[in-house]
């Protein structure tokens, strides 16, 4: 088989782990990214083409131009806005689901009443759009409760409330406009105890490929404190996911999503995101959906892939993945330490010099998310800007890894969370950088 060219289209440190991971396949010839970032622009095999993620009309014309034989869509935002459906009108491969599938993620009530339809396990809710009767209802549940923004909000949308004045300047700051049209509706959820999980499948139609399980860290601070983030790092496997919890997983919450989905005309093919909520007595609830893979849950996870990914994200696109070829993995696990601009998740500066990055080894990758070049200076470029990868032979091993070599790397104001991997450790592992 020729060598072909593939498209990933993002700027984070997801796309370029994605780009990265495949890029390992000798059937690739290049791996084009749009717009990519600092880092891809460096990596061998990558190449960076301008482009904003939502130009679709742009993202179209480089398929064309640059005779692309495959494209993977890394953000949510594309997604939303139909570029699977462009593509395929176009007779262009592609991977990702359409933008009417695409809702799971777009619209936060669409899924609570998806979820609430097909008797989904998942929290109980009510959804608004005007502030009294929110209020109203807030005041007469109990409390932690969470409020949620409806749309797409980069993954701060969402505020775990343990007071109800803290609930209540959420649902006002949301529906006044804070985070625009994502928050014109707010969707208020019961408060779900126990540990939370991410659950990635390649799915396509209701045929899937399971993806190992992984653990997000949101809040900002140590021992899940803070406000909530884009990620600030994760763990992969997560213990919490047991061989019985992973096939409650599948059989309760992905098997009877794509079937449902299927039968509302809304066939799924793409990465399909299952934030779960496992509480004590091992019952899994859908806390969420994303419609692409996690980010940084993708750095932890694809640093662990030990065979081809395009083969079968092309069959999946082609409605074959029951044919597919089984995925292979690294048997340990990997740690992802994120480090982020002084001030996230709120207003960050820009243009700091970062200096100390390490060469990569068998053992840790460095991916580039907010990352570019001034006067041949690597600088920062936004708020998460690097996601350090670390394997080791057990968790433990991965985690000290991963913050002796996050420990090397230096910029004015740069933080990191000191505990990725908490939960899943002995209470002496601090997780502090050595």
């Amino acid at each position: 088989m020729s060598a072909i060219k593939v498209l990933v289209i993002g700027a984070g440190a997801r796309e370029h782990a994605l780009a990265w991971c495949l890029k390992q396949d000798p059937q690739i010839s290049e791996v084009l990214l749009a717009p990519g970032n600092a880092g891809t622009a460096q990596e061998p095999g990558l190449r960076n083409v301008a482009c904003g993620v939502s130009d679709l009309d742009s993202l179209l014309e480089i398929v064309r131009r640059e005779q692309v034989g495959f494209t993977v869509v890394g953000p949510e935002a594309p997604l939303a806005l139909g570029v699977v459906d462009r593509f395929r009108a176009a007779g262009h491969a592609i991977f990702g689901p359409t933008q009417a599938a695409a809702e799971l993620e777009s619209s936060k009530a669409y899924t609570k009443d998806f979820l609430a339809r097909w008797q989904i396990p998942t929290a109980r809710y009510a959804v608004y759009t005007e502030v009294a009767p929110a209020l109203a209802y807030l005041r007469a549940q109990a409390l932690p409760i969470v409020v949620k923004a409806d749309g797409l909000a980069a993954g701060k949308g969402v505020v775990v409330a343990r007071s109800l004045a803290e609930a209540e300047a959420a649902v006002v700051d949301m529906l006044g406009g804070s985070l625009g049209g994502a928050g014109a509706r707010v969707v208020i959820e019961e408060f779900l105890a126990g540990v939370e999980a991410s659950y990635m499948v390649i799915a396509s139609g209701t045929d899937y490929v399971a993806l190992p399980s992984s653990q997000d860290h949101k809040r900002v601070g140590a021992g899940d404190s803070g406000p909530n983030t884009g990620g600030m790092g994760a763990i992969c496997p997560t213990p919490v996911v047991t061989p019985a919890i992973e096939l409650r997983i599948q059989r309760e919450i992905i098997e009877p999503t794509l079937r449902a989905m299927a039968a509302e005309g809304r066939s799924f093919t793409g990465f399909l995101y299952a934030g779960v909520m496992i509480d004590a007595l091992g019952n899994p609830r859908t806390l969420e959906f994303n419609v692409r893979m996690g980010d940084p849950e993708t750095q932890a996870i694809l640093s662990r892939l030990r065979s081809p990914l395009l083969p079968v994200l092309q069959a999946a696109a082609l409605g074959e993945l029951a044919r597919a070829a089984q995925l292979a993995w690294d048997a340990r696990p990997a740690v992802a330490v994120v480090l982020c601009a002084e001030g996230y998740p709120g207003a960050v500066r820009k243009g700091d010099p970062i200096s100390g990055l390490p060469q990569v080894t068998p053992n840790c990758r460095i991916f580039h998310a907010a990352t570019r070049r001034q006067s041949e200076q690597l600088v920062t470029d936004g708020g998460r800007i690097l996601t350090v990868v670390a394997l080791g032979g057990d968790l433990l091993e991965a985690q000290q890894r991963a913050y002796q070599i996050a420990g090397s790397i230096r910029w004015t104001g740069m933080f990191m969370r000191p505990d990725i991997g908490w939960r899943a450790l002995p209470a002496t592992a601090t997780g502090e950088p050595t």
